[in-house]
């Protein structure tokens, strides 16, 4: 039976459909031989390769790690480009990161090979909370703390309401429902502060801890349950 091609990539573990049509979109997928397209129906019977690497047409066992990213390793999918948790780690092709942190950020990042697990985490519409440690510059205001929770216009629009903790003179955490791109660093920028740290410290129910940087460890079958009870998995 036939399956759209971001989702049979998916399903082998490679990234999540919305990593997948990003990939397919910049011609970085070929299905015998030929460049695809977004929407393009699949199965067994087809060769399909990613950035020149054939997928295994087989459906791997799922694979769930904590892992505790260092600054100056970048989450890219792409197996052949330097310094990203793939090539840092030695990972296997069809184990990615759910979700992005940028290269000068730390901290707790979900590995798997499970596409729909990925999506229902990452995708916008549903508001699933990340937690962060922020460090800065300068003394931390309590009215700018206080517009960050109540919402701020960056990227031309305004953000949503957030948590955020003052716990130190220049130390904050915050936690996001939603992930713009470099949106901590945009909103810390506009109100004066350079950050000096920036790291991840929870996923959902998925705590860092006392996980070393550079390390993984696997998700407990405790933390797994709640994860897809939150998520309806």
């Amino acid at each position: 039976m036939k399956t759209r091609l971001n989702k049979y990539l998916a399903e082998r573990g490679i990234c999540s459909r919305r990593q997948a049509d990003v990939l397919i979109a910049d011609g970085a997928v070929l299905v015998n031989g030929e460049v695809a397209t977004l929407g393009l129906p699949v199965d067994e019977t087809d060769e399909i390769r990613v950035h020149g690497d054939m997928i295994n047409r087989m459906r791997p066992k799922k694979v769930y790690l904590a892992f505790n990213k260092p600054v100056g390793i970048m989450t890219s999918v792409d197996p052949h480009a330097p310094d990203t948790i793939r090539t840092f780690l030695n990972l296997p092709n069809h184990i990615f990161s759910v979700g992005r942190l940028d290269v000068a950020s730390s901290g707790l990042l979900i590995l798997t090979n499970d596409g729909d697990l990925s999506e229902h985490i990452t995708h916008p519409r549903y508001d699933h909370e990340k937690e962060y440690l922020v460090s800065v510059d300068r003394p931390v205001l309590r009215e700018d703390l206080r517009e960050m929770a109540d919402g701020m216009m960056i990227l031309g629009s305004m953000t949503k309401s957030a948590q955020v903790k003052k716990i130190g003179d220049q130390r904050f955490t915050i936690v996001l429902t939603e992930g713009r791109n470099r949106q901590i660093r945009r909103m810390c920028e506009a109100l004066g502060y350079g950050i000096t740290s920036l790291k991840r410290i929870r996923v959902m129910n998925i705590e860092l801890g006392d996980l070393p940087i550079g390390e993984t460890r696997p998700l407990t079958s405790k933390e797994l349950h709640v994860l897809r009870q939150s998520l309806s998995l």
